[in-house]
């Protein structure tokens, strides 16, 4: 009797091995997730609507009937005053930047639920690389939504330098990167997302209301 062959030699098929994980590959999984996330967000037009209805609320009907009563003054020794729209217009980003935050982790938590979120950990790739890149997809979809703010506030008359647009948005990726690990924090403890929705405006109103977005500190 003759020996038995190999496995990876039968029918002359060599064994096959796999090609080790390069920056190409990462790069492809950081466009797939960044690209299904802002494609969600395209599609779902009523989430970029409600996204843009609460600070305008506040830059067309609170800062027009607080500009006459509320002189801010923001500049030691406090007599350059400045309009109450242009004062509460970065902190009306920082809250587009603190909803979308929390809604990109609302997101992954019902990916969680929706079994979704099994394709991404089944995957050979490091769960911290996946998390990174839900968190700058995240960021991604809070640029947009602060930059569509910013026009509508320009077409309103509260306009900043050129360059001030592309100076601002370091400032918006870091903060917007902060804002998603503090909801990816939120969400990793919170597994329903029932839950989640009520921790999440727990956590959203008094951490806005309690900063200086809408007046001084220094003024309470």
């Amino acid at each position: 009797m003759s020996a038995p062959a190999m496995p990876g030699k039968l029918a002359g098929i060599m064994p096959v091995r796999s090609e080790p994980f390069g920056l190409r590959h990462y790069l492809i999984c950081l466009k797939g997730v960044v690209l299904r996330e802002c494609l969600r967000f395209l599609h779902q037009r009523e989430r970029f609507i409600s996204s843009l209805v609460r600070p305008l609320v506040w830059l067309f009907i609170f800062a027009a009937g607080f500009r006459q009563v509320l002189g801010v003054s923001i500049i030691p020794p406090y007599k350059t005053y400045v309009l109450y729209e242009v004062y509460i217009t970065p902190g009306l980003c920082g809250m587009i930047l603190l909803f979308s935050g929390m809604q990109s982790s609302l997101s992954m938590v019902y990916d969680r639920e929706m079994g979704n979120m099994r394709i991404l950990l089944v995957s050979p790739f490091p769960r911290w690389f996946l998390l990174v890149s839900k968190m700058l997809a995240g960021v991604a979809v809070s640029i947009v939504q602060v930059y569509a703010f910013l026009i509508v506030a320009w077409l309103w008359g509260v306009k900043a330098p050129p360059l001030g647009y592309l100076y601002v948005l370091p400032a918006l990726f870091l903060s917007g990167m902060m804002l998603c690990a503090l909801g990816m924090l939120l969400s990793s403890l919170i597994k329903q997302l029932e839950n989640f929705a009520g921790i999440m405006n727990f956590v959203i109103f008094p951490g806005y209301f309690a900063s200086p977005a809408l007046c001084p500190l220094w003024r309470i």
